[in-house]
């Protein structure tokens, strides 16, 4: 594949930045990012842009991560059950990638997204402050259901993981918007991971367009977390529900050929 122009490069980038600073939020910043590689890279195969596309998000995932660790301080009974369950689900779900038609995916995904803001818009106080609803054994194994079932669906197709992750916590497990996406994050860098160790023993990664969009990513995932972090619980879930809408109309533009 011949190198991209620099004007290229740079309208990547930008998106990169974009979709850092969604992920961080609320997730789904692959969104965003995925389609302008799609456009920016018309040569590139498929398994180089979604390789590319997990080198660029690891990086803002990794920095948004850290920023919410430090200041949120999630508690590791769950995020670590979420994060090794995440990475399993997600190997597992880049098996059986090839088996789900692509004819599917943007149908899946609108009907799942439909389901999760339209939950999140008619429970107001959703996500307000953390209610946890369960506890002890029982919490840790939700957590780890909650991580292998969204890393399998991140392995298998992909699009808004991140937001899937966010309403899985606050919805079925009680946590607070805040509290949700701090663990989104971390569970979400574990599903980059395992995708990475699929595609770079493969040489699928075109790491100088990675290496841009993830110093881009990183840039946006910082911002991003930076401000969900200061505006609070209230903030972020405004936000999800925004990036929600944005997603549903584009996705379900695209199903009914409307562009």
């Amino acid at each position: 594949m011949p190198d991209p122009s620099l004007t290229v490069l740079a309208l990547l980038a930008l998106a990169a930045v974009m979709a850092g600073y969604v992920d961080a939020v609320v997730g789904g910043g692959g969104l965003i990012q995925l389609p302008a590689l799609l456009i920016g890279l018309p040569a590139a195969s498929p398994i180089e842009i979604l390789a590319t596309n997990k080198a660029g998000s690891i990086c803002g995932t990794t920095v948004s991560s850290i920023t919410y660790y430090r200041r949120v301080r999630p508690d590791p009974r769950t995020f670590l059950p979420l994060m090794v369950l995440a990475f399993a689900g997600s190997a597992s779900g880049a098996v059986v990638a090839s088996l789900i038609p692509r004819s599917a995916f943007d149908p899946i995904v609108l009907v799942a997204l439909v389901l999760v803001g339209a939950y999140v818009l008619l429970k107001p106080d959703l996500g307000d402050a953390t209610d946890l609803k369960f506890s002890g054994h029982r919490h840790t194994s939700i957590a780890g259901l909650t991580g292998f079932t969204v890393g399998f669906y991140d392995g298998a197709l992909g699009p808004g993981t991140g937001s899937f992750f966010v309403f899985a916590l606050v919805g079925l497990m009680g946590y607070s918007f805040l509290e949700a996406s701090a663990k989104a994050r971390l569970a979400n860098w574990a599903t980059n991971l395992a995708a990475l160790c699929v595609f770079v023993p493969q040489g699928a990664v075109l790491w100088h367009v990675g290496l841009v969009m993830g110093a881009a990513n990183i840039v946006g995932g910082y911002l991003g977390a930076r401000t969900a972090v200061a505006r609070g619980a209230g903030f972020v879930r405004v936000f999800f529900i925004v990036v929600v809408s944005a997603f549903v109309v584009r996705i379900g533009g695209g199903v009914l050929g409307l562009w």
